[in-house]
């Protein structure tokens, strides 16, 4: 009787042991934050952009496993491809909410994309972390308790260009900025639209003259139209938004009907991926401008906060080994990096240690506590989000771009001023098949 009372109470303590292991090793596998990383890996989206976002994001966030994560936080990611379409974004979005159970999500390219995706998000009160996509139409008005953006906005994109043609007009134009004709083109998504009218009311501000304002479908097969109306309109600037194979397309084709202008810049996206530019229109390329955050590897190391230096190096060593035939580091991983590493290093770790774990709530409390200086990020601005009653709720008001020149396969910050590291290169010059001879 002994022996089997003393076996019953030996298999009960058993039992109760295995069950407090077991609920210890499920309290420790709740300890965890899954991430829904969404960016385009195949169509045109891919190469014009986004697959280099997801390597700057992949790159930090396996950063951050093999660190063991986050203040006790494993950290997964679960990566979905939105293939280009508004239509699959959308559905991939949906399934790592209700089928993979994500506690957020991060990522987002496309603003197209952005727009409806933010919206159905925040319908089932996740947090949403867009690294990428610029459209004011984002976030205008929409007053979103969770979802926040560290981006510059596409407006800022267009009134930093125009305010530097604006400040070159007479130096390297040699003319008064009502006389400098400028031509704005865009795509016609949301991206394109919010850049060409950061464009405009910048130029009306500054009395330029906008001889031609017009957008066009991104997959349009054939853009020599839109060629011949902006040779009519005789442009001294042109100011265009848009991807890369649409880019691709219209500068060919502006080559071959013989367009001239005396300078060309771009807003990201596609003219941000300079060996996409350089693959496909070689040369011609050289002295084109880029308006886009800066380069983590451009950004003046002596500006940034020490502990971010070997960070950057990190990112630039696996950006090498995974495009080892890179000419230019692309912005685009640089940035996507940055503002996932903005998340994991500062907004992740807060609200664990000050509002009890990785809940939205807990993550949207954090968010709006971030309050960084200039120079404070890899991309060298600072970082305070705009809280859900502002106009634009979830906006970092930090954020802000650069233009950088393309020259010799070598990019440069030639504005602002305060930030260049050689003057512009105004006009094209006569070695330029689109210069003004």
């Amino acid at each position: 009787m002994i022996r089997r009372r003393t076996g019953l109470f030996m298999a009960g303590l058993l039992t109760g042991a295995m069950t407090l292991f077991g609920a210890t090793a499920a309290d420790a596998q709740e300890k965890k934050l899954k991430i829904g990383v969404i960016y385009d890996l195949s169509g045109p989206l891919a190469g014009g952009g986004s697959e280099l976002h997801y390597l700057g994001s992949k790159i930090i966030i396996d950063h951050f496993i093999k660190q063991g994560g986050v203040e006790g936080y494993k950290i997964e990611a679960v990566y979905a491809d939105a293939q280009s379409k508004p239509d699959v974004a959308i559905n991939e979005a949906v399934r790592l909410v209700e089928q993979e159970k994500v506690d957020m999500l991060l990522g987002m390219f496309s603003s197209a994309q952005c727009v409806p995706v933010a919206a159905r998000i925040d319908q089932y009160k996740k947090y949403l972390w867009m690294t990428t996509c610029i459209s004011s139409a984002v976030l205008k008005d929409r007053h979103f308790r969770l979802a926040f953006r560290p981006q510059p906005s596409g407006q800022q994109f267009g009134e930093m260009s125009v305010n530097f043609i604006n400040a070159n007009s007479k130096e390297k134009f040699g003319k008064d900025p009502k006389d400098l004709r400028v031509v704005i083109i865009h795509e016609d998504g949301a991206y394109g639209v919010d850049v060409a009218s950061g464009n405009e009311l910048a130029a009306k501000k500054a009395g330029l003259n906008v001889v031609m304002k017009e957008g066009y479908a991104a997959t349009a097969p054939d853009l020599s139209s839109l060629v011949t109306k902006i040779k009519r309109a005789r442009p001294d600037v042109i100011l265009h938004t848009g991807y890369n194979p649409d880019i691709t397309l219209l500068l060919r084709q502006a080559r071959e009907l013989g367009l001239r202008f005396q300078a060309l810049i771009g807003h990201g996206a596609g003219y941000g991926v300079y060996s996409k530019l350089k693959e496909s229109l070689g040369n011609d390329v050289n002295y084109f401008f880029n308006v886009d955050p800066i380069s983590i590897w451009l950004a003046n190391p002596a500006a940034l906060k020490p502990e971010l230096l070997p960070v950057i190096k990190m990112v630039g060593e696996e950006y090498d080994r995974a495009k080892p035939d890179t000419k230019i580091r692309s912005a685009h991983v640089g940035m996507a990096a940055s503002n996932t590493y903005l998340f994991m290093n500062e907004i992740l770790p807060r609200a664990i240690k000050q509002y009890g774990g990785v809940d939205g709530e807990a993550l949207r409390k954090a968010t709006l506590d971030v309050d960084i200086a200039q120079g404070g990020t890899m991309l060298g601005f600072g970082a305070k989000f705009e809280p859900e009653a502002a106009v634009m709720a979830g906006q970092n008001t930090r954020g802000a771009p650069v233009i950088v020149q393309y020259v010799n396969d070598e990019a440069k910050v030639v504005w602002p001023q305060a930030l260049a590291q050689q003057p512009a290169v105004l006009p094209l010059p006569s070695s330029s098949p689109y210069a003004v001879k």
